[in-house]
This record gives C-alpha cells, sequence and structure tokens, in this order.
C-alpha cells in the first residue's frame, strides 16, 4: 500500500498531502559543521515519506510503519524537551521547535514511513524532521525558507531529543538538488549546487553500510564537540572556522593538551580538504578527489578517533582492490564509509570488501551506489 492509503486505512480520512525528505550521504568535511566550517554533502535516493493532515485541536498523532507499535498521541501544548520517545521525538520535536519560535502550529495527524538505513551515518533522523517541518509548513503556511526549515529541524534534534548536532545534514535534507553536491557555509547557511554527475563521467561513489550501530547520543560527539569549541577558546577565536589551514602548524604549537590538539588538526585540515575538494571539481579532476577522501579517513581515524576496525577495513580492502579514494563518513564509531570507484569497477571492488568483512568475520556489509539525488519536496 502507498503512503496515503496507509494513512487512510490508520486515520479515517485521505491525509491533506504527502512530502518526501532525503537521507544524506557527506563526501568530505566531518565535524566541521558545529565549528562554522566547510562541508560537502549529497542527498541520497532513500527517503522519509509522510502523509500529513492538519489538525487544531492541539493533538498530534504520529505513526511509523518502519516500527512496532500504534499510533503514538500527544498534546501538542505539554511537548518537553528530553522527554523521551524513541523515534516519535523527532517530528514532536519539530512541532515543538515550531511553536517555541512563535509558529500557530495546532496539531497534525501523521503517518512515516522511511528507506534511509537507521544507525548507518545516513542522517534518517534528519530526514525524519525535515520531512515533518515541510509539511507543516505547507500546512500551516508559515511561509519558512529551507535553510529556515533546516535550522528548526536542527533545533529539534538539538534541544528536544538532545543530540549536539550541527546543521549539515538538515540543510543536505532539505536544499540538495539532484546531480549536485551541495558547498554549504555552515556559518551563515550560505550555500552552492557543485555539479556531481558522476555517471557521466564513468565514477560511482559507493556507501558501504558497515551495520556496526553507532549512538551519538552516547557522549562521544558530545565530548569531541565539547573539545572542538575548548580548542577555539584556547586560540582566542569564535569557532575553528577561523584558523586558516596556512597557520595550523602555528595554532598547534599554542597547544598544550594533545586531545585538544588533535582535534583542532582535524578540524582546520578538512575544512581545507573541503575547499580543496571543490576546485578539483569546479576543474573537472573528478579521480583527483579520491586520495583527498583517504586523506580525510586518516585524519578521523587518528586525530579524531572516530572510526572503528570495520570502517578502516573497508578503506584499506577498497583502496588495495582498486578504489580511487575512500573514507569513513557521518559520525562514526560504525556507520558508513564513501568509496569513489571507476564505475566499471564499483562490482570488483564492492566483493573485494564483502571478501575482507567475511576474512575477519565480520557481518556482511550493505553496499549501494550513492545517486546524487533531490532535497525535500511535496510529492
Amino acid at each position: 500500500m502507498s503512503v496515503a492509503a496507509d494513512f487512510e486505512a490508520l486515520y479515517g480520512a485521505r491525509p491533506d498531502g504527502v512530502w518526501a525528505a532525503p537521507g544524506r550521504v557527506n563526501l568530505i568535511g566531518e565535524y566541521t559543521d558545529f565549528n562554522d566550517g566547510f562541508v560537502l554533502p549529497l542527498a541520497l535516493p532513500h527517503t522519509a515519506v509522510a502523509a500529513v493532515s492538519r489538525r487544531d485541536d492541539g493533538v498530534l498523532r504520529l505513526h511509523s510503519a518502519d516500527v512496532d507499535g500504534g499510533i503514538v498521541q500527544l498534546d501538542v501544548a505539554e511537548l518537553a524537551p528530553l522527554s523521551g520517545g524513541g523515534w516519535a521525538a523527532y517530528p514532536a520535536g519539530v512541532v515543538w521547535a515550531l511553536r517555541a519560535a512563535g509558529h500557530p502550529v495546532t496539531g497534525a495527524d501523521v503517518h512515516l514511513a522511511s528507506t534511509v538505513p537507521t544507525g548507518a551515518g545516513l542522517s534518517s533522523s534528519a530526514a525524519l524532521e525535515v520531512v515533518t517541518a515541510l509539511a507543516l509548513n505547507d500546512l500551516f503556511d508559515l511561509g519558512l525558507s529551507r535553510p529556515e526549515l533546516a535550522r528548526i529541524a536542527q533545533r529539534a534534534e538539538n534541544a528536544f531529543v538532545g543530540v549536539p548536532c550541527g546543521v549539515m545534514d538538515q540543510m543536505a535534507s532539505a536544499c540538495a538538488e539532484e546531480g549536485h553536491a551541495l558547498h554549504l557555509d555552515t556559518r551563515d547557511l550560505s550555500y552552492r549546487q557543485v555539479p556531481f554527475d558522476l555517471a557521466a563521467e564513468g565514477l560511482a561513489l559507493l556507501v558501504v553500510d558497515t551495520r556496526v550501530k553507532h549512538a551519538l547520543g552516547d557522549g562521544a560527539y558530545a565530548e569531541r564537540r565539547a573539545g572542538c569549541e575548548a580548542g577555539a577558546r584556547a586560540l582566542g577565536v569564535s569557532a575553528l572556522r577561523e584558523v586558516d589551514a596556512a597557520h595550523l602548524p602555528a595554532a598547534l604549537d599554542r597547544l598544550s593538551d594533545e586531545t585538544m590538539l588533535r582535534y583542532v588538526r582535524h578540524v582546520v585540515s578538512d575544512n581545507d580538504r573541503v575547499v580543496r575538494v571543490i576546485a578539483l571539481l569546479d576543474a573537472g579532476a573528478t579521480r583527483a578527489v579520491g586520495p583527498v577522501l583517504t586523506e580525510g579517513h586518516a585524519s578521523l581515524r587518528d586525530d579524531l578517533r572516530v572510526s572503528c576496525p570495520e570502517l578502516d577495513l573497508v578503506v584499506e580492502a577498497a583502496n588495495a582492490a582498486g578504489a580511487l579514494g575512500a573514507r569513513m563518513t557521518g559520525g562514526g564509531f560504525g556507520g558508513s564509509a564513501v568509496v569513489l570507484v571507476e564505475a566499471d569497477r564499483a562490482e570488483e571492488i564492492g566483493a573485494a570488501v564483502r571478501t575482507a568483512f567475511a576474512a575477519a568475520g565480520y557481518a556482511e556489509p550493505g553496499i549501494f551506489p550513492a545517486v546524487p539525488s533531490a532535497g525535500a519536496r511535496r510529492l
């Protein structure tokens, strides 16, 4: 059945509309977004789809096709941050964030179904948030721009759910365009659509889901964010974005704390890697992006220390089999890696990664091409 038909079976009436918002994969620029830095994500074809109807009685009803359980019913006036709620906290948090910002959202019936893999570092939560925000923006005529919706969705995750993420995931889901990567400046949310037509160049970008589930709410992400903010204070800047890569050695000489030094080195160098990748893409030198990806993985592994054996094995096995480059993507501690390959060698390199996982005794990874896809939209 379709999401709209499922909605009607649940709630007894047709929905007012159906919306979709994608997951994302980040090509380069990791842990830079909460440092006012640069990122380069692209939207995936995998989406969260929401059938939604407006209510004016203060009742919010939520249902997911992907989670066992019935309809979650909430009072919009009673929504409170950090009150739990599992998956429902993401759409409920968007309602709370909209109302907290002064927007008159008076309730809704929502039915969700998602094809974005959960726990894989592909922003399944941001897709839920953004699709809810876009639907409510339309149904309540709020007139919010895509970046404004992304900020509302980020606030839902930060303040309501309690995950201190940056804004990249929500901006990618809200603003990406088909056939492009999104060059985002997270300081002012200015962005540029960078043409990224891999198929036309005989290339493919593989996403390798290690099946290792990550949980960013466990403190590791927050600890790294706090360490980066402490590094900025120690260097006398408002954010690490202000440290230029050319001045990085001098900046590191001023830091005595080894952990802080590693975090600063990663963020400044990864910001520079985004700039370098953009220059390569603009020059039509997409194949030369590969080594920059591998360099970024080494930084995430050694300086930020957010990789894991499975992610390291993806990079090692793929590159040994002839990939152009590879790195972990997302928050780490599991999740996914991206691998840039010649399209005609994609199956061979995927098979090499599977063989390496089997030899190591790991579960078989999921492997699929990342096709740069459209951002959030009404269907």
